[in-house]
């Protein structure tokens, strides 16, 4: 089973720095589980031009391949202007819809905005359900009041919810993986 934590940003550091520990949590419960993390700062990806994803090289054909290559996903964005990022949705459009199927999907979202936490349930949401994935009953809203100042988490509530996502995630793909 390989889990992957997308940070679809190419910008700041709180979307990662959740996504990081979401991750370590999903390594605590289960040893046994690959993880890999796709920070989206760490790679040159091409815009989306309607091309077949096969004929993508580089580090977008890179970042096509460790998607494909998942079993689960835990995708972070941060909100921007009341939606997900921009890169977020570029990445989704590079990947073909079939690799997403039958797949868990576990969201994260950062946001000044105490209500950005819609843009889960609205947005992202039914994107999975376009994409025919398995969507978590949890996701994680952390808000910059969650964070120290020097961006580490502190919120003792939102270190909860951080451990519900993880539990969440590795219980309903390990439950696919067994009822194949």
């Amino acid at each position: 089973m390989k889990i992957l934590g997308i940070s679809g940003t190419i910008t700041g550091s709180k979307t990662s720095i959740v996504i990081n520990r979401v991750i370590e949590e999903i390594k605590k419960l289960n040893p046994e589980i690959e993880t890999e993390i796709l920070d989206l700062k760490q790679f040159n990806v091409q815009f989306c031009d309607g091309r077949p994803s096969l004929d993508y090289t580089g580090d977008t054909k890179k970042v096509i391949d460790l998607i494909s290559s998942a079993d689960s996903y835990v995708i972070g964005t941060p909100i921007f202007q009341g939606s997900f990022s921009g890169a977020l949705k570029n990445l989704i459009d590079l990947v073909p819809p079939a690799e997403f199927h039958h797949k868990v999907m576990g969201f994260v979202a950062t946001g000044g905005n105490h209500q950005h936490y819609l843009v889960i349930e609205n947005q992202l949401k039914p994107i999975a359900g376009y994409l025919n994935a398995y969507v978590t009953p949890s996701f994680v809203f952390a808000h910059n009041e969650h964070f120290s100042a020097h961006n580490e988490i502190e919120d003792p509530e939102l270190l909860k919810k951080i451990g519900e996502l993880s539990q969440q995630i590795v219980y309903m793909q390990d439950r696919l993986i067994n009822s194949k």
